[in-house]
């Protein structure tokens, strides 16, 4: 046992120790920080404008802040952006995280000085919880990857700005930096595959352990280091491989084409990090669900997933939340976003502790007929019907044809890439739409009524969704396909992809 791995074992006890302090008493710690929050940024351009000195107490806070996306805070943002201090949140940003919004273009989230810390942290307890649990901690003296974006950071203003990915990779502990891999000169290769072929060439005579990343340029990696090694699976190749760690998507819809290609089943740990907190991550091999992190200078609120839209929506603390009931996720944090809609929804499967599972995208559905599919719903479905017929899924979306044939009906349009196709397509393709009706009430009653006709699965070629992604100068680093669409863009670029 090396001495790293000897050490874990107590530190990670004292960590746990210290969650399980929180962890009981989840509900007063987010008091706590709500009253913290309103306090320290009381004297900014936002705090002033919303009557932070007034706020008192929760229903205070809802009175004067409004829920609101990054539109409803770019005027704050644009002023933060262009150097202004004390706007969203005392002093000036540590960095700003850039990610691609659909709406506004380019998007800053920014990194307070006070935030970034709670991003290391969560990201080291994700696995001194796993350790204390499991008492497994030899994966710690081998080799760790983290499949990430570039850590090349750019100024704006004199604040620096990248991919979120990037900016952690300046904070990974000092004695974290020799196990870890890729190189700093790979990691700055910004055209993924490139990058991906200098990672298997870096790495496929180590000793890799551990592995991180999103899990479908985690496949991408596995897929080319089997290439290069003349078929060999993930297991053959790495004999120690033993912790994957993933976030970003549902793992499930790639399970099973992973662990065909690593060759065995391991463990794993799932996270919800994101560039305006790092929001969750699984605390425990046995129970469902990522552990809310309580007290990570984020207070949550909570909007029932079927009142987002209406004009004066529910908002409940996480005291008034009930068990599997879908919630549009709001934030606001130690670096400024305020009743912030971060676009997810999430449901809780334990107040005891509080744990959540990610249920989609507020955005992501199809209602083009009223039915108001999620991602939840589709993903269960598909996957359902695949695992009992032994069909395997590289990755799929869904979209509404409202302009079929003359003479035919409506129907909802599954694009799907299969590793492991099924014998009987139609068949499948039945069994999944009597699934979705099953789950989706809604959906039920218009294909009952006559209004839809039962789905159409479209076969996709090999490599269809990365081929598709790479065109749109989306191929890697945190971009991810969406599984639902209630528009054909995404739907009309993958058709030169049908078989």
């Amino acid at each position: 046992m090396g001495i790293k791995s000897a050490l874990s074992k107590p530190f990670a006890a004292f960590v746990v120790w210290q969650i399980n302090k929180w962890k009981a008493n989840a509900v007063y710690a987010q008091q706590k920080i709500l009253l913290k929050l309103v306090n320290d940024a009381k004297q900014t351009a936002f705090g002033r404008d919303h009557h932070f000195s007034a706020i008192k107490s929760y229903s205070d806070f809802k009175n004067y802040v409004p829920i609101q996306d990054y539109e409803g805070l770019k005027p704050y943002i644009d002023r933060t952006v262009a150097g202004e201090a004390d706007v969203l949140w005392k002093g000036k940003p540590l960095y700003f995280a850039k990610t691609s919004g659909t709406t506004s273009g380019v998007k800053y989230i920014p990194l307070s000085k006070e935030s970034m810390p709670e991003h290391i942290k969560a990201a080291r307890n994700a696995i001194l919880t796993y350790i204390n649990e499991t008492g497994k901690t030899a994966f710690v003296n081998g080799k760790m990857i983290f499949l990430q974006g570039s850590p090349v950071l750019n100024q704006k203003n004199g604040i620096n700005v990248g991919r979120l990915s990037g900016i952690v990779a300046h904070h990974v502990p000092k004695y974290l930096q020799k196990n870890r891999l890729p190189s700093y000169e790979t990691n700055i290769i910004e055209d993924w595959e490139q990058k991906v072929d200098a990672i298997v060439g870096e790495t496929i005579n180590e000793d890799m352990t551990l592995i991180s990343g999103i899990p479908p340029w985690v496949q991408m990696y596995f897929d080319k280091l089997t290439d290069q090694s003349g078929g060999k699976k993930i297991a053959e190749i790495f004999k120690n491989f033993s912790l994957f760690i993933y976030g970003g998507v549902n793992f499930e819809p790639y399970r099973a084409k992973i662990e065909q290609s690593i060759g065995k089943r391991i463990d794993s740990i799932e996270t919800y990090p994101a560039s305006e907190g790092f929001i969750a991550y699984q605390d425990s091999q046995k129970d469902k669900g990522l552990l809310l992190l309580a007290d990570a200078g984020i207070f949550y609120e909570f909007i029932p997933a079927d009142e987002y839209h209406d004009e004066n929506p529910a908002r409940l603390s996480l005291g008034e939340i009930e068990l599997d009931k879908n919630y549009a996720l709001i934030l606001n944090t130690n670096a400024g976003l305020w009743g912030y809609s971060i676009g997810d929804t999430v449901k809780f499967v334990s107040k005891n502790p509080y744990r959540i599972v990610v249920t989609g995208r507020i955005k992501h559905f199809i209602s083009a007929f009223g039915e108001h599919v999620i991602g939840e719903e589709v993903e269960h479905a598909l996957l359902s019907v695949a695992n009992a017929e032994g069909v395997k899924i590289t990755e799929f979306t869904v979209a509404p044809q409202v302009n079929p044939k003359p003479g035919e009906l409506p129907y909802h349009e599954w694009f799907v890439e299969f590793s492991a196709p099924p014998v009987d397509l139609p068949a499948f393709s039945r069994k999944v739409d009597e699934a979705l009706q099953k789950k989706n009430i809604y959906y039920f009653d218009l294909i009952e009524g006559n209004i839809l006709r039962p789905l159409i699965i479209r076969t996709l070629q090999k490599d269809a969704f990365v081929n598709y992604m790479k065109s749109e100068g989306k191929l890697g680093g945190q971009n991810k396909v969406p599984r639902l669409s209630n528009d054909r863009k995404l739907a009309d670029g993958l058709e030169k992809f049908i078989v």
